[in-house]
């Protein structure tokens, strides 16, 4: 009999020395750029944890600063003083603070569920992606069937035994009368009887 093989092993969590100098990374960057690179740290948050939902941030942060550009075109000056202009600045910077504060939330939260998993402690919120360790009640709650050894013949279903169902009393037949046959007999044996106490010593008549 085959089992289900061992769970992978989850994901080794990096220590806390890179995860630091990571963060600062991936906060520095959308920072130092003004917000032309925020679609960075989404990148990042999106290729760790492998979450669509974190994918999906990553696009919108990409069609936001696409946003951001169309406005900032439309402004020929050098300060970007029009209202076209402050507009796509404004945009351009809430998008990277945005994509910051994303950052961190995700990678944080990912990681500290990579340590809890390590730990041998649940996850937060089962179904993450990690396998969830099996509690041994609920293994022993199930009785298991026996089966055969590997190549060998099926063993046969035996049914279980069943209680005899209790049957109704059978009725006695009635009991029939006697044959008239034996009445008549013995009232001839009785006619005989008084015949010879009447002639007890002549049974053929005084001959």
């Amino acid at each position: 009999m085959q089992g289900h093989g061992y769970a992978p092993p989850p994901p080794k969590r990096p220590s806390t020395g890179v995860l630091v100098v990571l963060r600062v990374i991936f906060v520095a960057v959308p920072i130092l750029s003004i917000g032309f690179l925020a679609w960075v740290a989404t990148l990042r948050a999106a290729i760790v944890t492998r979450r669509a939902v974190d994918w999906w941030v990553f696009a919108a942060s990409v069609v936001v600063l696409g946003i951001s550009f169309a406005f900032l075109s439309t402004d020929h000056t050098d300060d970007f003083s029009t209202s076209n202009g402050n507009a796509g600045m404004i945009i351009l910077l809430l998008n990277a603070v945005a994509c910051v504060g994303y950052f961190l939330y995700a990678d944080i939260r990912h990681h500290s569920r990579l340590h809890q998993v390590g730990a041998g402690q649940p996850p937060m919120a089962p179904g993450y992606g990690y396998p969830q360790p099996a509690s041994p009640f609920t293994a022993a709650a199930v009785p298991s069937t026996p089966q055969p050894p590997y190549g060998a013949p099926p063993m046969p279903h035996t049914p279980a035994p069943h209680a005899p169902v209790p049957q109704p009393p059978v009725p006695a037949p009635p009991q029939r009368p006697a044959p008239a046959r034996i009445d008549q007999v013995r009232a001839e044996l009785d006619e005989l009887s008084d015949y010879l106490r009447k002639h007890p010593g002549n049974p053929e008549g005084g001959r």
